[in-house]
């Protein structure tokens, strides 16, 4: 992994939905030390899925509070149990979770920034926003939601960005032209972005085909979104009589590690590339839910990123793993 992770105990101070199918969590440390960490950090918990304990990651909300962390679920009923877990959780409750860190690598030293967040993917973009403001940059955020009422934080980003705050609600006939919100950007502007993977390939698309560079645009996954439902699959490895089953709660990863053909991985959110595999044969189709291989990659799969990509029916890959070696 990219960070040398520490576990501690919090306890769950308060409890409250923020919207119907988003929840915060105030997490207190039962050290009483609140680590310091940049903006668009997330930290790993350790929850209980169908009993079993499991780690998932979730940003962290900008907080008033130094002496506590502030997190935000949303229960989605198309995932790997994580949210169920967590939406489980009761104040007076306790829960581990690893020291801050962030995958976002952001240029501070630039005049003119664009914020745009998809659905719950605000909740790292709320620290982005307040630590523009307290540079004294006035940044755009663009919020796209459903509806208003599935918008997180929406009066605390009100309060703290006035009309630079444009909320996009599908059911108002709003939605977010990404294109031409790239376009009217000056030409020096970084764009952060976290949300579905959908919105996510569409902003690099029309970010390339703008001219504008790569590095510009800065974005967090949340290492689950797909295009597939998420369901049971299978996994055959090349060179071995071994043939996984990848449950609805467990990454192909996951599966692979347990049973013993170690894959080396980093960020496990789809963005490095490192655990990267290659594809065999499919019976069915490759969810592909990286942020890594290009589109033609993707359409070709010659190769899966274990970590968060998923697959409908059988896919056999090749690790490189041969039973032979194992005994040398």
């Amino acid at each position: 992994m990219r960070f040398a992770e520490q576990w501690s105990w919090c306890a769950v101070e308060t409890v409250r939905d923020v919207t119907p199918t988003i929840r915060e969590f105030r997490l207190r440390p039962e050290n009483g030390r609140v680590l310091p960490y940049p903006a668009g950090s997330h930290v790993g918990v350790t929850v209980l899925i169908d009993g079993q304990p499991a780690r998932r990651a979730y940003s962290l909300v900008e907080n008033g509070d130094a002496n506590t962390y502030r997190i935000a679920v949303r229960l989605a009923p198309d995932s790997r149990g994580g949210s169920r877990g967590m939406w489980n959780l009761r104040a007076g409750a306790r829960i581990e979770i690893s020291n801050p860190a962030s995958l976002l690598e952001i240029d501070w030293t630039r005049k003119n920034y664009c914020l745009i967040a998809g659905g719950i993917g605000i909740t790292p973009i709320t620290g982005i926003a307040a630590a523009l403001r307290r540079r004294d940059i006035d940044a755009a955020l663009h919020y796209a939601v459903k509806s208003r009422g599935d918008a997180a934080f929406l009066d605390e980003l009100t309060a703290l960005l006035g009309d630079r705050l444009t909320v996009h609600a599908s059911d108002e006939g709003t939605r977010l032209d990404l294109e031409a919100t790239f376009r009217a950007l000056p030409h020096d502007a970084i764009a952060i972005m976290c949300g579905p993977m959908r919105m996510l390939e569409a902003a690099r698309r029309a970010w390339n085909d703008l001219g504008r560079a790569p590095a510009d645009l800065r974005y967090e996954t949340f290492g689950s979104s797909g295009l597939k439902p998420t369901a049971e699959f299978r996994v055959r490895l090349r060179g071995t009589d071994a043939e996984l089953v990848v449950s609805r709660n467990s990454s192909m990863l996951d599966a692979l590690n347990g049973a013993g053909f170690e894959v080396i991985s980093d960020c496990q959110r789809g963005e490095c590339g490192v655990c990267a595999v290659d594809v065999v044969a499919v019976e069915g189709e490759i969810d592909h839910r990286d942020v890594f291989f290009s589109d033609q990659q993707k359409h070709d799969n010659r190769k899966i990123c274990p970590c968060v990509s998923r697959a409908i029916g059988v896919v056999t890959i090749d690790t490189l793993y041969r039973p032979e070696a194992s005994l040398r």
